[in-house]
């Protein structure tokens, strides 16, 4: 049998927040929906931020009344904070993730906070879980491999937040190359120390392909024994508050790589392709992964004239 590995599907929420075009709720509803059909079972649908800050992200409410729970699926829900957190419950997401920034510069421009103080926030969160109940939460360390204000972001910065996770009992942690400065080298040195430091936590790897390194450094985590991915169809995303910042790697670019190495993603490659197009239609703008180029290969043979 061949080794799984899970795509989290991200094109709803890092694919759309960085888009000039406001899509309306509807739209967005349709966008899951239609990722859930290619075969998306984790899905980051949801972002419980400021909407005066990211109008892209408004109606997040509305979106998760319209998707209700489903056995296997899950609707993840970005949260930056407590009030985060309080809309998060309020809105039945079936998780939460908690973004903690690697460096104060970027923490402070993203999400208003320094380092430490968004740590006390993921802290008073998870105290929160175990008094109250509420969804299974993760984290993302968002500039983990460098910031776009600070430059280098050390393996000990990184390494000191993970083992504080994981001491919380945090049960998965991302790793987010936010800006696409990472290389496969890296990547495995830093998995390798994270999962030192937080050895009962699971990892999960967010990369975006600013220069071109996204696709080797998930080839990099995934030979490190990482089984959990981010990407977005389309290759849509990028950060706001972050200069230059362009989009994930994309999902059909991803699930193209891992199925011709001989791994399952469960995903359906030719509605991921046209998914793209249909979103990239709704945005105003074409998908930019490889594969909306080249498609796939072998090549589907064409339909025979008048063939239904």
């Amino acid at each position: 049998m061949s080794r799984f590995i899970e795509i989290v599907e991200v094109g709803a929420r890092d694919g759309l927040q960085n888009e000039k075009a406001v899509l309306e709720t509807a739209d967005k509803i349709d966008f899951v929906r239609r990722l859930e059909a290619c075969g998306a079972r984790r899905i980051e649908a949801v972002s419980f931020v400021n909407e005066r800050r990211v109008p892209q992200m408004a109606g997040a409410e509305t979106i998760m009344a319209a998707l209700p729970h489903a056995e296997g699926r899950s609707r993840i829900g970005l949260v930056l904070n407590e009030r985060g957190w309080d809309r998060a419950l309020a809105a039945k997401v079936d998780e939460a993730n908690v973004v903690v920034c690697a460096s104060d510069s970027f923490g402070i421009r993203n999400q208003g906070a320094p380092v430490r103080a968004q740590m006390a926030a993921l802290a008073a969160i998870v105290a929160r879980r175990h008094a109250e109940g509420g969804p299974p939460i993760s984290v993302t360390l968002s500039v983990a491999f460098g910031c776009p204000f600070e430059g280098e972001v050390s393996e000990d910065q990184v390494v000191a937040l993970a083992r504080e996770a994981g001491a919380l009992g945090v049960t998965e942690i991302a790793l987010a190359d936010t800006i696409g400065v990472a290389d496969p080298w890296t990547v495995r040195r830093r998995i390798e120390a994270v999962r030192k430091a937080a050895p009962d936590a699971r990892l999960r790897m967010h990369f975006h392909d600013t220069r071109g390194t996204g696709l080797a450094n998930a080839y990099a985590s995934v030979e490190a024994g990482v089984s959990v991915l981010d990407a977005s169809c389309g290759g849509l995303g990028g950060c706001p508050f972050a200069p230059n910042a362009t989009g994930n790697i994309a999902t059909e670019d991803l699930v193209y790589m891992l199925e011709r190495g001989g791994f399952d993603t469960g995903y359906d490659m030719g509605a991921l392709l046209e998914t793209g197009l249909w979103i990239g239609g709704k945005i105003g703008k074409p998908p930019i992964s490889a594969l909306s180029r080249a498609g796939g290969f072998p090549p589907r043979p064409a339909l025979a004239a008048g063939a239904a």
